[in-house]
């Protein structure tokens, strides 16, 4: 079991940039593949990134791809997540997730933090 927290969070101008970070205190962090989800108000829950607990493959939703990257911190048992070109239709409370896979299906992720919110003003 592990238990992860998101940070990083915060309002920005479209156009600007953000670093949220996914971490955990637990070592055993580093075997989980870890996603990236997002919720903004009325709307279902979507993927944005998902990285392998390698580091090798990395996975993005098609509204994000080119603007955000993935990565893996392993000297801070972290997973950020680089977010350029930020748009108003980013916004959302960013919730990450580790699991067996890096899947694009929330389902397959066990562990999920609290959240933390992007809000991205025209």
């Amino acid at each position: 079991q592990v238990h992860v927290s998101e940070s990083g969070g915060g309002l920005v101008q479209a156009g600007g940039s953000l670093k949220l970070s996914c971490a955990a205190s637990e070592p055993t962090f580093s075997s989980y593949a870890v996603g990236w989800f997002r919720q903004a108000p009325g709307k279902e829950r979507e993927f944005v990134a998902s990285i392998s607990w390698t580091g090798d493959y990395t996975y993005y939703a098609d509204t994000v791809k080119g603007r955000f990257t993935i990565s893996r911190d392993s000297a801070n048992n972290a997973v950020p997540l680089q977010m350029n070109s930020l748009k108003p239709e980013d916004s959302g409370v960013y919730y990450c997730a580790a699991g067996s896979a890096p899947s694009r299906a929330s389902l397959v992720y066990d562990y999920w933090g609290q959240g933390t919110q992007v809000t991205v003003s025209s």
